[in-house]
């Protein structure tokens, strides 16, 4: 596979942004709103947005199961911010009827840096990716409280966890699709493409 297909969840969010990301990082990006294109694509990215509403949508759009199987059967996945929570199996303060897809063993925080108005940057080292540290955007963030036995932590900030891999889960706090920085949608096209040179899709 030389130019793996990856998808952007299209219901909420930042969604145009990662669709840039994806393209500058040699991906054939496109956005997913229905049950039947998530049979179309390589990868897939979770935008940062309101996981609680990006939930309701998924349920809405017929989307929350079929990405759960999707999940489990190993297709690649990175969430950003809210896709972050979405991607926790569980969330140790859930809005009421809050679900999540799922598939990285680790209890997150929602809004745990604070909220809107308390939004910051800060450079922050991800292993896996050269050169200088990211420039992490934080808006309303969420850490990352604990992670299972399988989970590499990637990066932290301040002692928090803000960015982890399991498998061919990848996810992080902050949203590298705000800065340009395209290292990490680098980083997750490279693990598409690994799983697809695999046979395993």
């Amino acid at each position: 596979m030389t130019t793996p297909v990856v998808g952007v969840l299209a219901l909420q969010g930042d969604v145009r942004e990662h669709l840039v990301a994806l393209a500058a990082a040699d991906a054939v990006a496109r956005p997913v709103r229905r049950p039947e294109e998530l049979a179309e694509i390589d990868g897939l990215v979770i935008p940062g947005g309101e996981s609680t509403t990006i939930s309701k949508l998924a349920h809405l759009f017929g989307l929350m199961e079929p990405l759960r199987a999707c999940v489990r059967e190993g297709l690649p996945v990175y969430g950003t911010c809210a896709g972050l929570i979405m991607l926790a199996d569980k969330i140790l303060d859930p809005r009421s009827g809050q679900e999540t897809i799922g598939g990285i063993d680790m209890i997150v925080r929602r809004n745990a840096f604070g909220r809107q108005n308390e939004s910051f940057e800060a450079a922050v080292d991800v292993q896996g990716v050269g050169g200088a540290p990211v420039e992490g955007v934080f808006i309303r963030a969420p850490w990352v409280e604990s992670v299972g036995a399988e989970v590499e932590v990637l990066a932290e900030y301040e002692g928090h966890i803000v960015a982890v891999r399991q498998g061919d889960a990848l996810a992080t706090s902050f949203h590298p699709e705000l800065t340009g920085d395209h290292r990490i949608h680098a980083l997750f096209v490279d693990m598409v493409r690994a799983r697809g040179a695999s046979g395993s899709l």
